[in-house]
């Protein structure tokens, strides 16, 4: 597939399609949570972090937008398949994989399989990054958050 030409002119289309994505994700979520309470810094309502994090999406997609304003126009590329599905397969098969092997089997899956959306990544690197990931995952999630997934099969 060629790569995306870049023409005369401002405004990166990339930059900008980000942009208007972070602002519009922000605006929804203040608008699905109008009727939270705020509370306060001290004693945080359940509307407090979501409108916070709202809020520094709409900042960072106006950061994002005013930068791509300013930089040589790109324009945006089609939209690769090969890479979409495979990390769709591998999080899918993460899923049905951790209730019935475990977070181990279903951490290796996710890692080796989402690795295959890349053309240029190396065996040694995936299987390095693939150990440290899955023992990682599984100290913080299942260790020290408690979450309720078996780590084993058996």
């Amino acid at each position: 597939m060629a790569a995306p030409r870049k023409v005369g002119g401002t405004g990166d289309r990339p930059d900008l399609l980000t942009a208007v994505m972070f602002v519009g994700i922000g605006a929804l979520g203040l608008w699905a949570g109008r009727d939270l309470t705020m509370g306060t810094a001290a004693a945080m309502g359940p509307g407090y972090l979501p409108r916070l994090v709202c809020w520094l999406l709409i900042l960072v997609g106006l950061v994002v937008g005013g930068i791509g304003l300013f930089r040589a126009r790109e324009d945006i590329a089609l939209p690769q398949l090969r890479p979409i599905s495979v990390i769709l397969l591998s999080v899918v098969g993460f899923a049905f994989i951790a209730g019935y092997f475990g977070f181990v089997a279903a951490s290796i899956w996710l890692l080796v399989i989402g690795s295959l959306a890349d053309r240029e990544s190396r065996w040694r690197e995936v299987i390095l990054l693939t150990a440290g990931l899955t023992a990682f995952g599984a100290l913080v999630f299942i260790v020290g958050l408690g979450v309720q997934m078996p780590i084993w099969p058996f």
